[in-house]
């Protein structure tokens, strides 16, 4: 996963959301029509969540500027985007973590939960958002998976090590104040699907 890209992203939706809920009613709002590209990537990301979260889920687009597009607004809490080819949904203080990340600040004492239920393109297990896999920075790729951040996903006891094994559950960036935990629940990526995909 891009964590780079996606903290960032994450970072201006809680910020625009926030303006958004401050500066507009939004039942007044005309509904917006969904092209056919919108549909396709609207449900791709929302294929990164479990069907009762993903039905009530809001849905997030970044263009190529980073300004945020709402195409659908969250009934639950939970905004689902793809992002260099991640698909993810996170809750409220899932972004609130990601935000003090990219803001270098310690994350807050919740827990938050982000699907990743079509898996990822993988990361570095011990430089929190390295965009790019090299020869010492420990990537993983992990498949269909769950993510518990906040400091209390330290209390589950998961291995720590820089090469986890991505089919059991590890903890990642251990040892730096975003050290989060990672479920799988479902298969590794085939290889070739494993290929970093190009930005949404």
């Amino acid at each position: 996963m891009r964590f780079t890209r996606i903290c960032f992203a994450l970072s201006l939706l809680a910020l625009a959301g926030f303006a958004a809920a401050q500066d507009m009613d939004m039942s007044k709002m005309a509904p917006k029509k969904t092209s056919s590209a919108d549909a396709a990537y609207m449900a791709k990301a929302l294929a990164s969540a479990p069907k009762s979260i993903a039905k009530d889920a809001g849905v997030a687009r970044f263009d190529k500027d980073g300004k945020m597009q709402t195409l659908r607004e969250s009934k639950n809490g939970f905004t689902c985007m793809v992002i260099d080819g991640d698909a993810m949904c996170a809750d409220a203080n899932s972004m609130a973590f990601f935000d003090a990340m990219m803001n270098k600040k310690d994350p807050p004492d919740k827990l938050g939960l982000t699907y990743m239920l079509s898996g990822d393109n993988g990361a570095s297990n011990t430089i929190p958002m390295d965009p790019k896999k090299t020869a010492d920075n420990h990537w993983v790729v992990t498949g269909p998976h769950i993510m518990i951040v906040g400091p209390a996903a330290k209390s589950l006891g998961l291995p720590e090590t820089a090469d986890p094994d991505p089919t059991k559950p590890y903890m990642m960036w251990t040892g730096t104040p975003y050290e989060h935990a990672m479920i799988p629940v479902g298969p590794p990526k085939p290889a070739a699907a494993a290929k970093p995909a190009p930005v949404q």
